[in-house]
């Protein structure tokens, strides 16, 4: 009886022992095996078919990036080469029209002096024939007899040469009794008159002309300052 009472009592106390290792052991085996990570690309030819796919797409970009480097080269090279075809066309352009306005020029100056030499030959000619009367005034003057008359061809040779003038466009400047104008009249020396007002020309020393409507030469004259 005491062989079998303690059989039962270490039964009752390793039973549930034995059920809980029972139950720790069944926890253990469904529930503390390691799960697997997935990893996407990893499995069996994914991850390498993933990578050449992408290697491929990498090298069709590259390939389309250096056509278009290339094409923008080409077109670039092509716009290069027509822009230096139109530099050289212009600098043939301003050479052939520096060249053209270097013949005007010199066709110009050529006709300048051409025309100034047939303008001086037809005033030449207009005194030369003044100087052909005082050959003859002087010729008669040798032989005359009567002073007046030399004197009379003398005036008369005087208003030859003042009309020659004239239809060459010179006249003379109006001076005496005139009041001073600094544009026509050069003042050489300053008098008193004091029956004229101030700033009036009372002398001429010289005679001005002009040519139309430029001054060929001032008047020199007196002006009264009587202040």
């Amino acid at each position: 009886m005491f062989n079998r009472k303690s059989e039962e009592e270490i039964r009752e106390e390793v039973e549930p022992n034995l059920n809980a290792t029972a139950s720790n052991g069944e926890e253990t085996a469904t529930g503390s095996a390691p799960e697997e990570a997935e990893t996407p690309g990893t499995g069996n030819g994914e991850g390498t078919a993933g990578n050449a796919a992408e290697e491929t797409k990498q090298e069709e970009v590259t390939e389309e990036t250096l056509e278009e480097v290339q094409a923008k080269l080409t077109a670039t090279a092509a716009l290069l080469k027509t822009k230096e075809e139109e530099a050289t066309e212009t600098k043939n352009r301003l050479l052939r029209l520096q060249a053209d306005f270097d013949n005007f020029r010199r066709r110009n100056t050529a006709e300048r002096e051409e025309l100034a030499t047939y303008v001086t030959i037809s005033v030449v000619n207009k005194f030369l024939q003044i100087l052909d009367n005082f050959e003859r005034a002087e010729a008669a003057a040798e032989n005359a007899t009567d002073v007046q008359s030399v004197v009379d061809g003398m005036a008369g040779i005087q208003k030859q040469f003042v009309k020659t003038l004239e239809d060459l466009g010179v006249k003379e400047i109006p001076a005496q009794g005139e009041k001073f104008n600094p544009n026509f009249h050069e003042a050489v020396m300053r008098g008193q008159n004091p029956e004229m007002e101030d700033e009036t020309i009372d002398m001429v020393f010289e005679k001005g002309y002009q040519l139309h409507d430029k001054v060929v030469r001032h008047s020199k004259v007196r002006v009264i300052s009587n202040e």
